[in-house]
């Protein structure tokens, strides 16, 4: 019970602590509402469930043995954070524009988990701490993914809800594009410490 405990402890301070996939769970929220936002939800959700069975399975050891796939999923991943503050920045600030972005999709959001420096680091560091090696592994294994499945959905939902309410505060179209701009920053501002890993390993 005690190792159960610690696991869900573990996977609520990583799911509901800011990162990438709040971040844009949130933004969503703002600029299409809870309804239209949760297949995004969903999505990171379950994506992140799969990703952590994987890494469990075998990922990690494919890592192990070809050290610069990891590198160059990071670049991958860092280019296309990028790109999606870039897409939050300069989206709509009217919110009946006929040009408005539509929120991404299940797909787009489980997708989105292996470009996620933050989803790497908690995954790989739950398999590390919390598995140990024998029969025992894949029964930890798929514990350790429900536990998050189960955990990731009020959390992050969380930042859905934070995000739908901020929406009768940002009624403006000024407001709105400054709250774009806020998220497009925070979203940089997460990914930097991986830059500097990358440009640490180049040089």
């Amino acid at each position: 019970m005690d190792y159960l405990l610690t696991v869900v402890l573990f996977a609520v301070s990583a799911s509901v602590t800011p990162g990438p996939n709040n971040i844009l769970v949130m933004t969503s929220g703002v600029n299409f509402g809870v309804k239209k936002s949760l297949p995004l939800l969903f999505g990171i959700c379950v994506g992140f469930t799969m990703m952590l069975l994987l890494v469990g399975v075998g990922f990690s050891q494919l890592f192990e043995r070809f050290p610069n796939l990891h590198f160059v999923i990071k670049c991958i991943g860092v280019f296309y954070l990028l790109y999606l503050a870039y897409l939050i920045a300069s989206s709509s600030s009217s919110i009946h524009s006929e040009h408005q972005n539509q929120p991404l999709s299940f797909m787009k959001g489980a997708i989105f988990q292996w470009f996620n420096a933050k989803a790497w680091v908690v995954a790989t560091g739950a398999i590390a701490a919390f598995t140990t090696t024998g029969s025992s592994f894949l029964a930890q294994n798929i514990m350790i993914a429900i536990t998050f499945f189960v955990v990731s959905f009020p959390c992050v939902g969380l930042w859905l809800v934070f995000g739908s309410l901020l929406k009768n505060i940002l009624n403006s179209p000024k407001h709105r594009k400054w709250f774009n701009l806020v998220m497009s920053g925070l979203l940089i501002l997460s990914v930097y410490p991986i830059f500097l890993e990358i440009t640490q390993e180049i040089t």
